[in-house]
């Protein structure tokens, strides 16, 4: 790093005047306390502040617990933690209420800090169903009512195509805080991250790495030798440098701590623009919300 290099961003202030890391950890998969314990203790000890979760990763009991024992031997409070968990899609509608209150008591938290709608269809209803779509409305109403009351300190949508968060902005009391989505340079978001910069949305990713598959692209693994680093650091610094928060996840403490070494150098403008010409829309994640209605 330069000595002229200006201070890099690590955090934004969302729409509900939270502050949300740039750089979190995704749990996605990790299972059980011991690897959860050793994935998170690597992150916190690399500046990790962030941690994302779901009802649907099955973690949020061991998380919880798991923060619980950290904190204090990290010298940190709950407040100097940001929690990101999400409504599962079969606790949609009627069942919306008592998928957050199952979320705030497995994760053991008086509040959430970031509290998501995970899909915009429902477990059991076809795409093209249109209680989907009401389910959405019954969703976002419970999530508001969370928010009121501090149990969620923000409140957002993850998988929303443009069309689910138009629908939801022109009905919504309390506007999203985030949208998380698959985003890398192969599938850049144009679209969405532009109607969420118009609306105050913060853009988050996930899935930053490809699953694994970016990390072999030439162009990525050029422009990683060109500025001695490793293609993952490049790939989550593309995001981080215009403003999108991540979620890199791994069980492997040397990884985690290599992945928060992304705020002590930047890209350079065509080494973005390198990396920006590898869109085509490509997904790594299999589920595709763009049919539900």
């Amino acid at each position: 790093m330069t000595s002229n290099m200006p201070r890099t961003l690590t955090s934004v202030v969302l729409n509900s005047g939270t502050e949300i890391p740039l750089l979190g950890l995704g749990t996605y998969k990790l299972q059980g306390h011991g690897q959860l314990f050793q994935s998170l203790n690597a992150a916190l000890d690399a500046g990790y502040r962030s941690f994302d979760t779901a009802a649907v990763y099955g973690n949020e009991g061991h998380l919880g617990q798991v923060i619980r024992e950290l904190l204090p031997k990290h010298g940190l409070l709950r407040s100097d933690v940001f929690l990101i968990s999400k409504l599962g899609p079969a606790d949609h509608g009627p069942r919306a209420r008592e998928g957050c209150l199952r979320s705030l008591e497995q994760l053991g938290c008086e509040y959430i800090d970031l509290y998501l709608v995970h899909w915009p269809g429902t477990v059991g209803l076809e795409p093209s169903d249109p209680l989907n779509a009401e389910y959405r409305v019954q969703n976002w109403t419970v999530l508001e009512e969370f928010h009121a009351s501090g149990q969620f300190k923000a409140i957002g949508v993850s998988n929303y195509t443009a069309a689910h968060l138009k629908e939801l902005t022109r009905s919504c009391r309390v506007p999203p805080a985030v949208v998380q989505m698959e985003c890398h340079p192969r599938l850049v978001q144009r679209e969405l991250r532009d109607m969420c910069k118009e609306a105050g949305i913060h853009f988050q990713a996930y899935s930053s790495l490809g699953k694994g598959a970016l990390l072999k692209e030439p162009e990525v693994k050029a422009v990683a030798e060109g500025c001695v680093r490793t293609p993952a650091q490049v790939l989550l610094r593309w995001a981080v440098q215009q403003g999108i928060s991540v979620l890199p996840r791994s069980s492997q403490p040397q990884r985690v701590q290599e992945n928060a070494r992304v705020f002590d150098f930047e890209l350079s403008e065509k080494e973005m623009d390198r990396l920006g010409a590898l869109n085509n829309g490509r997904r790594f994640c299999t589920r595709d919300s763009t049919n539900i209605s």
